[in-house]
């Protein structure tokens, strides 16, 4: 896995064979990070990545500049990578948990500027998770929810859906708090 740009530019970590995190493709995630920048400004950004995994996308947005990232994960093993990968940056502006995402999305009182989710493309939750980030207070007013799902999916009926990107099977909705 590797940083594809920022402060962090060209940075690799040896993500372990075992996991069973499918981390976004360095093609999908440096196109999608080429749209991102037309929507945020990253060094006013406070962040929120759920469904960690390897901490691709959390390590990418900490290299472009946000001043805060919170990155939820539940598996240890893969809790623990990112905090190593954290630890060996010497960054403290994240924030890693170890718990349930969706637990988080339903208990979190804080509220972010952008929040990305890369959920098993199997969760039986996973088309709900649009309603479930957008309905509360997690996302501030005129944020940007991004979801990475599979090509079975499609949110373009949601009043608050702006675009859809596929690059190669992995899929992203955008969509912003009214």
């Amino acid at each position: 896995m590797r940083i594809i740009t920022g402060i962090y530019k060209g940075r690799h970590f040896e993500v372990p064979r075992s996991f069973k995190a499918r981390p976004t493709t360095d093609f999908a995630k440096e196109n999608l990070f080429n749209v991102l920048r037309s929507y945020i400004d990253f060094e006013e950004t406070r962040a929120l990545d759920l469904f960690g995994g390897t901490g691709s996308i959390t390590l990418e947005l900490l290299s472009r500049g946000c001043p805060e990232v919170v990155t939820v994960e539940l598996d240890r093993a893969h809790f623990a990578f990112i905090t190593s990968c954290l630890e060996k940056l010497k960054d403290t502006r994240c924030t890693p948990l170890c718990t349930d995402a969706l637990r988080y999305i339903d208990r979190c009182r804080r509220n972010f500027d952008f929040v990305f989710a890369d959920p098993p493309y199997r969760l039986a939750a996973l088309s709900e998770l649009p309603e479930r980030v957008l309905r509360g207070t997690l996302l501030r007013p005129g944020g940007l929810f991004v979801l990475e799902h599979g090509k079975d999916h499609s949110f373009t009926d949601r009043p608050d859906f702006l675009e859809h990107r596929a690059y190669g099977s992995v899929n992203f909705s955008f969509f912003r708090k009214l």
